[in-house]
Parts: C-alpha cells; sequence; structure tokens
C-alpha cells in the first residue's frame, strides 16, 4: 500500500510485502529497502530473494524506525522509491564516443549529504559533465531535498548507480577514460593537470575521502591549494573548481 501521510518524503514509499514486491518485479526505480530486524516467514524469504537477485540496497532497523517512516501496516517493511531514473554508463559511455565527445564523468564516492550530491550535480550540468556516477550503497538517497538543491540539474544530468565502484573504473580505464582523484594526499595542483582527454573525476566522503580501494584504482591525483587553517574545503565547493577548471582547459582549446 501506498502511504498517504502529508510528509513530503512519504508519498515515495511503498510499504508492505506484497506492495513492495510488485514493485520491484513491476521494475519500480528503488532506492533501498529498509526491513526490520528478525522478519521471518516464507512470505518474507521470498521477498528477500527478489531483492538479492536484483541486488536492490536494503538495511536491516529496528521496528521502531520503520514506524518513523509510516503509521500503517507496514508488515515490517518499508521501500523509499526513487525519484530520478537510474541509468549505465555501460550505455552512456559507448553514446559519448560515438557522438564525438570527449567524456566528462563524475564519480561521488560515499558522499552522505543529500544537498551535497545536489549541490555538486547543479555545478556538474553547469561545467559539461556527460554523466554522475554513485555506489548503490553508503550513499544518500536522491530524494527532494537533492532535487531542489540541484535546482533540477538532477532530472537533466545521467545519474548511474552501481554497486561495485572498482569494477566501474577498470571498464573506464579500459575504454581510454583518465581516473583523476581529487584529495589533499596528491602532490599536483588541480590546475597543473592537463584534463585535455577523456577524464572521470572522483570526489570522495565528506568526512573520510575517497576509500582507500577507489583511491588506488586512481594512478592520476590532484589536489586544491589552500592557506588558511582549515585543512579542506566542503566537497561540492571543491568539486566544483576542478570541474570548472576542466571546463575552462576544454574550452581553451
Amino acid at each position: 500500500m501506498y502511504t498517504k501521510e502529508n510528509n513530503k518524503n512519504k508519498k515515495h514509499l511503498i510499504y508492505g510485502i506484497r506492495p513492495v514486491m510488485e514493485a520491484i518485479t513491476g521494475g519500480k526505480e528503488i532506492d533501498k529497502i529498509i526491513l526490520q530486524r528478525g522478519l521471518s516467514g516464507d512470505l518474507f524469504k521470498e521477498l528477500f530473494y527478489l531483492i538479492r537477485q536484483r541486488n536492490i540496497p536494503f538495511q536491516y532497523v529496528p521496528v521502531e524506525r520503520l514506524n518513523r517512516y509510516t503509521k500503517g501496516n507496514h508488515q515490517g517493511v518499508v521501500c523509499l522509491m526513487s525519484m530520478i531514473e537510474y541509468q549505465s554508463i555501460f550505455d552512456i559511455l559507448p553514446t559519448l564516443y560515438e557522438e564525438g565527445k570527449m567524456p566528462f564523468v563524475l564519480i561521488l564516492d560515499g558522499l552522505t549529504d543529500v544537498r551535497n550530491i545536489g549541490s555538486i550535480a547543479r555545478s556538474a550540468e553547469c561545467a559539461g559533465v556527460h554523466a554522475i556516477i554513485i555506489p548503490a550503497k553508503h550513499t544518500a538517497q536522491i530524494n527532494e531535498d537533492a532535487i531542489k538543491t540541484s535546482a533540477g540539474a538532477l532530472h537533466q544530468i545521467p545519474v548511474c548507480r552501481h554497486d561495485n565502484l572498482i569494477e566501474i573504473i577498470e571498464y573506464l580505464q579500459q575504454s581510454g577514460v583518465s581516473i583523476v582523484a581529487c584529495t589533499e594526499k596528491a602532490d599536483q595542483a588541480y590546475y597543473e593537470h592537463n584534463f585535455n582527454g577523456p577524464t572521470c573525476l572522483v570526489m570522495g566522503n565528506e568526512y573520510e575521502g575517497i576509500s582507500d580501494n577507489v583511491l588506488n584504482m586512481c594512478f592520476q591525483k590532484v589536489k586544491i591549494p589552500m592557506v588558511g587553517t582549515i585543512e579542506s574545503l566542503n566537497v561540492s565547493v571543491a568539486a566544483g573548481v576542478v570541474m570548472f577548471e576542466i571546463l575552462r582547459q576544454r574550452n581553451a582549446e
């Protein structure tokens, strides 16, 4: 059943085991499924099989958490519906090459603040980014706040959600795309790097930066030099700085 409560996010919920199963088999865009800890039974096993089969992100929580989403009979299952249609970089990248475009894509590695995602998407759309790639797990839900902060850019720029960022980076590298990490661990300033080629810019989590396994896959690294006492910029600001340097270099050709 669909919730009818007035909370702006709750209209994007489906709850109850059978309705959620119908959403999955119907091919609906799903962000995450929230499950009550200790849930059991044949019908739940059938649902859980579908979740694992379709690689849908899920999370076990106490029943109190589920009750915050809806006062309805959720049966221990709440499904957070996506507000955008996710795409695949495996479809987008070949098309860019076929159209004679120089790919410019962005990986956001585990961002947790929806406003950062929205702000980055807004800058990315203005800077000519062709696609944003996010992990299926451990990232903020793209909700109304993210879309509002993006000024609608999340409806304009393709967002690709994939289970394994390492696999995606390997695919990009094999396709001739340079993977460039923006990290304080770099020696080279971002404006010293030549971005005039197919490029994937990688930005990390707000608190821990780029995860070690992803950073190890980035053979090129750049940093934003700073002179103040604060050690780092907000990730959305940092992303904007580097993205517009890439645009500047490409327009200067």
